[in-house]
């Protein structure tokens, strides 16, 4: 039987899905995207050359592998197209392999005028979103006027929509949010010249998934953000504007959910979050400047500073629960290898008690003061070990404590960002 693969981040995104997804596509024939928009990257090393990845799954780099963007995804044109032709320059034959889901809300020119107006409008209190239309594209598609892909195969029913579209949103623009309205022609003539580009690889992703499995492909579901900015199970309002669970891989690509048969969720050996919201375990000392630092923790699309704080396992273990994670990755351990001193937190104060799992809703998950477990540090180098027993005894220690507190195996470690810089314990293929 066909074994598939779900690779989700357990933390607040930028957990180093891509690599891994990378990593394991060595065993697969094809790999998934099934939410989210461009506004998270997925950055690959590969024999020291670096490559960033928004919307196209991070199988793209491996020739034989096919890749599909399921209908969860909504979908820039624009921005797919500059990425295909940035991996086209690098010598990657993209539109070939690619498959896009017909179903896809199609991001456009008035929801990223809606976004950053409406951020703007929020001054001190925003969210943090990246101000490139992912929220307002999901809220046309549950308001049921999102303008899709297949919509482009018919262009005056692509005009129609448009401009029913911006009827309304121009409204919002220009008497609620005070900025300039966006022109429905611009936007039809400008979407509509990129179209056949994009339409030889659109099509029926769902059925092409079922046909794969059917044949005995292998195939990895990858996930965008993490499981803490999950619309419903994250730290509301400060969520991303998707299901980011294991189970959306099954609505966002169309799959039976039996299908889904391991999840695999990735972890850092620390914390870090991007934008607005609570984070318990946060350093705004020295020591997360020193985490910011080692670790490279800026947004790999936006650039942005990301916040860093010790390793939470009662955050981890609310994604364990939401996603029924079977094993952990664990990225980034070398980023801790000078630390004195590393931390662990296993647990919060929280209105008088103690417990042991993060609650939910950004208000309740703000009152929370963390528990923690100190360990000596190992003080020496783990990057690129590629063997459990060289790693020194002490970052086994924290690594055992890890996992025994969240109460999953840890099956894979990624000492390094290149391919080769892992250690597997149990392979999710095969496991």
């Amino acid at each position: 039987m066909a074994r598939n693969v779900v690779v989700v981040g357990t933390q607040w995104g930028d957990e180093g899905k891509g690599k891994i997804v990378d990593w394991l596509t060595e065993q697969a024939q094809g790999v998934v995207r099934f939410q989210g928009g461009h506004n998270a990257g997925h950055t690959l090393v590969i024999d020291g050359h670096k490559t960033i990845l928004r919307l196209i799954p991070s199988g793209i780099l491996r020739p034989e592998v096919a890749c599909y963007i399921g209908n969860g995804v909504v979908l820039s044109p624009s921005a797919l197209l500059a990425e295909i032709d940035e991996l086209q320059a690098a010598g990657v034959n993209v539109p070939p392999r690619l498959r896009i889901s017909g179903n896809c809300p199609l991001i456009l020119d008035y929801h990223v005028a809606l976004d950053r107006a409406r951020e703007a409008r929020r001054g001190a209190d925003k969210i943090g979103t990246t101000g490139r239309g992912i929220g307002p594209a999901y809220e046309d598609k549950v308001a049921r006027r999102a303008v899709r892909a297949q919509d482009l195969f018919d262009e005056a029913k692509f005009a129609e929509r448009v401009r029913e579209a911006l009827d309304l949103h121009n409204f919002v623009l220009t008497r609620y949010l005070g900025t300039d309205a966006v022109e429905p022609q611009a936007v039809i003539d400008d979407t509509l010249a990129l179209a056949p580009r994009l339409k030889p690889m659109i099509g029926d992703v769902s059925y092409q998934l079922n046909q794969a499995m059917q044949q005995g492909h292998r195939l990895l579901f990858e996930g965008a953000q993490g499981a803490l900015l999950d619309v419903d199970h994250g730290t509301y309002p400060f969520v991303t504007s998707s299901n980011t669970v294991a189970g959306a891989a099954a609505a966002g690509a169309g799959v039976a959910p039996q299908q889904l048969h391991y999840v695999l969720g990735i972890t850092k050996a620390y914390a870090t979050r991007v934008g607005s919201g609570p984070f318990p375990t946060e350093l705004t000392d020295a020591a997360g400047d020193e985490l910011r630092r080692r670790g490279s923790e800026f947004g790999s699309v936006t650039g942005r500073p990301r916040r860093c704080g010790w390793f939470d396992a009662a955050a981890l273990r609310r994604s364990v629960q939401i996603n029924g994670v079977t094993g952990l990755c664990i990225t980034k351990l070398d980023v801790l290898d000078e630390l004195q001193t590393v931390r662990l937190c296993t647990g919060y104060r929280h209105g008088g008690t103690l417990t042991d799992i993060l609650p939910y809703g950004a208000d309740a998950v703000a009152a929370c003061e963390p528990v923690y477990e100190d360990f000596p540090g190992w003080r020496q180098s783990t990057f690129g070990v590629r063997d459990w027993r060289q790693l020194p005894e002490a970052a086994r220690r924290y690594l055992s404590r890890l996992s025994e507190v969240t109460g999953v195996t840890i099956a894979m470690v990624s000492t390094g960002p290149d391919r080769e810089q892992t250690i597997l314990m149990r392979h999710p293929f095969n496991d």
